[in-house]
């Protein structure tokens, strides 16, 4: 028997479930909520306002607390849900005084308060998601174990319980859960190994799955793999949180990934498995393993691939040059920087009428030993021998390789701190009036250029973009604003839009269009004036276009196992969660005053969906 048969048997075996399989185009049914979690809303009481996605605290009715029994158990007062939200916004503002202060109040609120947690997301998206995401969330990584209070997702044990995992699904209180985000904590970031500590990446990815993709909260499971750590610090650390072992590797490692996805799709066989933060060598291969066999995909390579893309797209734009004529030079040649490059040559084949040979003609990379090349000497990992070159010379300084290449986009993904030099770009700038700079690592003190640098050695005529937020800069009296090249513009979407089609797979072309519609959501005025990627304050908004396209492209290819509605963008809206739509909150509505205008059209709960009203 294989390998994958063995653990296929033993998952079969150890999942008992207490529910029914549950429609996943049908987010925020009761009837979706495992035994235990109901029997916390019928006891009312403690167990009730205990309970974080049942709880919404003040925004109690007098007439639900005497039927739930929370009288004595609540303050007098009865606040809608816009009162409570401006108090944790205060709490954020005057009482938080560094980023993870506000990453720890927020992460008490998700356990405590998932309503009002996603409330305040949503209206504060641009400001806050850089707390529950890059940057402040490295931060908040290297001191999980510090900063622990409550876990926020499922931990699988990788030594102790092992041939259990089908078992363990079992205990996560929702029958629908439609979006996981897994890591092995193997990379985290630009960080490196970081072991359990690496669950706020999987944290702070649903949270904005929710609060921009809109998932339904209850159907979003974080996930985090114990499969040991070869950092010695945390090995030697009294308040580490996973096994103090060394790292499994080779087939041990794969399959422990391999019963977690097997267990998880046959307790929820609809749902999508985002893998997260893996090691380069490991998050080839488990995708490579994994993509035909379940609906899943990794964001470092593939979401990184399209949200650089539309950056491209649009930086091509800007500078006016024709794709069919753009130089790329990559400087980083992990996962993330070959699944964008794949990308690139993807749509040069795709829009510029190249072959995928003569597009990756187009793209030079560089690696700790200079450019990457068939002949440079060393043993090739297999994901840098597709973008190697043939006759290109050996080069090592990045100032020699731009001059070599004529680049007309510099792309950053090597995790490795301040590496473009005042003489790189000003050797760029010799040869693209408007020279395309993306440093992209994360978090901020990873990345390989600041945006002061950039305009500043550029002469105000870079167009940038990082990826985690800049500031504002003045060059010559000039204000600009650093675009930011971050992959929440592009996951929330992509889950999205395949789940609720209920794709069989997610293809590459999938992501290309993703990439596409990306792109197009900035306006050509926008271009015009620099500005390559959306404002954070239109996530939302850019999700259900992203949505939108990926599942046009699934019913376009046959992956898609749902009729093709009639309007694809209402279809999608209508199911985007937030805590103000009725029919998406049978069981938990908010009773007080919303924000939400006064006759305002609501849908309801029997209807397909709306007449398609796009996000503003």
């Amino acid at each position: 028997m294989s390998l994958m048969s063995k653990i296929e048997d033993l998952v079969i075996r150890s999942g008992t479930s207490d529910g029914p399989k549950a429609d996943v185009c049908e987010p925020g049914a009761p009837a979706t909520r495992t035994k235990a979690f109901k029997s916390s809303e019928e006891l009312g009481a403690a167990p009730l306002i205990w309970n974080p996605f049942l709880n919404r605290g003040t925004n109690f009715t007098p007439e639900e607390r005497r039927k739930k029994k929370l009288e004595g158990l609540l303050p007098p007062a009865v606040e809608p849900i816009e009162l409570q939200a401006e108090r944790v916004m205060l709490q954020l503002n005057e009482e938080c005084h560094s980023g993870l202060e506000k990453y720890e109040l927020l992460s008490q609120l998700a356990a405590s308060n998932v309503t009002l947690l996603y409330y305040v997301l949503i209206h504060n998206i641009a400001d806050l998601a850089p707390v529950v995401y890059t940057p402040i969330v490295g931060e908040a990584c290297q001191k999980f174990d510090r900063i622990y209070r409550q876990a926020l997702g499922m931990y699988f044990d990788g030594f102790n319980q092992r041939g259990r995992y089908r078992e363990i699904c079992d205990n996560w209180p929702s029958h629908n859960v439609q979006i996981i985000v897994v890591t092995d904590g193997g990379r985290i970031l630009g960080l490196g190994d970081l072991g359990t500590n690496g669950m706020g990446i999987p944290v702070g990815k649903i949270q904005l799955y929710v609060a921009a993709g809109g998932f339904h909260p209850e159907h979003s499971l974080p996930a985090q793999l114990d499969v040991g750590t070869d950092n010695k610090e945390l090995l030697a650390d009294k308040f580490y949180l996973g096994n103090k072992k060394n790292r499994l590797s080779g087939e041990e490692h794969m399959a422990v990934v391999e019963e977690f996805c097997l267990a998880a799709k046959d307790k929820w066989p609809d749902c999508l498995i985002q893998f997260e933060d893996f090691q380069t060598e490991k998050a080839f291969a488990i995708l490579e393993r994994f993509r035909e066999k379940f609906l899943c995909f990794n964001d470092d390579i593939q979401g990184t691939g399209a949200v650089v893309t539309a950056g491209f797209i649009n930086g091509m734009k800007a500078q006016g040059t024709p794709l069919k004529d753009a130089r790329i030079v990559f400087y980083g040649a992990g996962s993330s920087a070959v699944g964008v490059a794949t990308m690139i040559a993807q749509l040069l084949v795709k829009e510029a009428g190249l072959t995928f040979e003569e597009a990756k003609k187009h793209i030079w990379m560089v690696d700790s030993k200079g450019l990457i090349t068939k002949k440079r000497g060393d043993k090739l990992p297999s994901h840098k021998q597709q973008m190697a070159r043939d006759e290109d010379p050996p080069l090592k300084d990045l100032k020699d390789i731009i001059a070599h290449v004529k680049p007309h986009a510099l792309i950053g993904l090597s995790g490795a701190g301040p590496s473009f030099k005042k003489e790189d770009i000003e050797e760029m700038s010799k040869y693209v009036e408007h020279p395309l700079i993306f440093p992209l690592s994360n978090p901020s003190s990873k990345a390989e250029i600041t945006a002061p640098n950039a305009y500043e050695w550029s002469h105000g005529n870079a167009i940038f973009a990082s990826g985690s937020p800049s500031d504002p800069y003045c060059y010559n009296g000039r204000e600009f604003k650093p675009g930011q090249g971050n992959n929440f513009f592009i996951f929330p979407g992509v889950g999205f839009g395949a789940v609720m089609c209920k794709a069989k797979t997610i293809k590459d072309s999938m992501m290309l269009s993703a990439a596409r519609a990306l792109a197009d959501f900035v306006t050509p005025q926008q271009i015009e004036q620099g500005q390559i990627y959306p404002e954070a304050k239109d996530l939302r908004a850019c999700a259900a276009t992203v949505a939108t396209a990926v599942a046009e492209e699934a019913f376009r290819l046959g992956v898609a196992r749902i009729k093709k509605p009639v309007d694809l963008r209402g279809f999608m809206e209508y199911r985007m969660w937030d805590p103000e739509k009725p029919h998406l909150n049978a069981s938990t509505p908010l009773t007080t005053p919303r924000t939400t205008p006064k006759g305002t059209p609501r849908a309801t709960a029997d209807m397909d969906f709306p007449k398609h009203k796009p996000l503003a």
